[in-house]
């Protein structure tokens, strides 16, 4: 009995000597992201293990602003980022320290995300829709953002000079968020789930979706040319996020209806896990479920309309085009 105790022992021992071993084999990297639902594949794939059943052992950096997150990729600080494109972005990517590999979120009309608010003050002046947002102080996060190439796109649509819209650069979403409650701006661009707790507190009035005005390809996965000479990691990484953009179209996605996805027993377990991602009940979440391609793709010709036109607007430095600045070997195109 003796012996076949410490034979069970010894067996026992052996297991977690193999685990403990896999645990250090695990490829380690960091990812930057925003907590927002754009990112809701990787909060998906974190929270249900996909990451380490692919011998992965990632950690989330969560950022308040886009812009940080490329910066923080290319001095090393994150291994992959996954937010919005920004001018700022597109620069470095220019300049080949950053490499697009993959396409995350997306404006899409009938799929809230980015939305256009007014003050109430600016509101009860007449600024009722998106269109009369000309001439107006509109903040958002950096000039060059998402947020602002969203605004060029409206601007366009409608006619009037983006030149004469007064820019407010505030640096993050909370101290725009603020600014519009404050009544020191007419406008901002928020995302809803930083818009929602101002227009249930009566602090701010919705005008519109960007994605109802103005679709386009909004984000994108990146990482260093250094990240990417580790294959294996940047393969397996892509891998899971594929399979979790697939399972969050197909659950989520897939069962919107009018902007909102139902609460049932296939949906509640994803809805829960952005939820606890992104510091809102699964309430709120609903409302806010971003659009993202089901197999990962990247909008190539959207991304090189994006570049001339932040280059002509001189926010971007000329001499480079989608071509440049994507991974070939990584990037699924549409």
């Amino acid at each position: 009995m003796i012996g076949i105790a410490r034979l069970a022992a010894a067996g026992l021992l052996a297991m977690m000597a193999m685990g403990a071993a896999r645990a250090e084999d695990a490829l380690k990297a960091k990812i930057g992201v925003l907590r927002l639902s754009s990112s809701a594949p990787v909060f998906i794939a974190q929270d249900k293990g996909y990451f380490r059943e692919a011998g992965l052992d990632l950690e989330l950096k969560f950022f308040d602003a886009a812009q940080p997150i490329a910066v923080a990729t290319t001095s090393g600080d994150v291994d992959f980022g996954v937010t919005a494109f920004t001018a700022g972005l597109y620069n470095l990517a220019g300049k080949g320290v950053l490499k697009v590999i993959g396409g995350m979120s997306r404006e899409k009309a009938g799929y809230p995300l980015i939305g256009y608010f007014a003050s109430n003050n600016a509101y009860a002046s007449g600024l009722k829709t998106p269109k009369d947002l000309a001439g107006k102080r509109i903040a958002m996060t950096q000039v060059g953002s998402s947020f602002h190439y969203s605004l060029g796109l409206l601007a366009d649509k409608y006619g009037f000079k983006l030149a004469d819209v007064k820019i407010v650069p505030l640096q993050s979403l909370s101290n725009a968020a603020a600014a519009l409650k404050g009544e020191t701006v007419d406008a901002a661009l928020l995302p809803i789930s930083t818009a929602r707790k101002l227009m249930d507190d009566g602090g701010a009035k919705f005008l519109g979706w960007v994605g109802d005005e103005t679709p386009w390809q909004l984000g994108a996965v990146f990482a260093s040319p250094k990240t990417l000479t580790n294959k294996a990691l940047v393969t397996k990484f892509l891998g899971v996020l594929a399979k979790a953009d697939r399972e969050y179209h197909d659950v989520i996605l897939a069962s919107m209806k009018d902007g909102v996805a139902p609460i049932n027993d296939e949906t509640k377990p994803l809805l829960e896990i952005i939820a606890k991602y992104t510091n809102l009940p699964v309430e709120q979440v609903v409302g806010n479920c971003a659009y993202i391609d089901p197999d990962g793709k990247l909008d190539v010709k959207n991304v090189d309309n994006q570049i001339k036109w932040l280059q002509e607007q001189g926010f971007a430095d000329k001499g480079f085009d989608a071509n440049t600045i994507i991974a070939k070997d990584f990037v699924k195109a549409d």
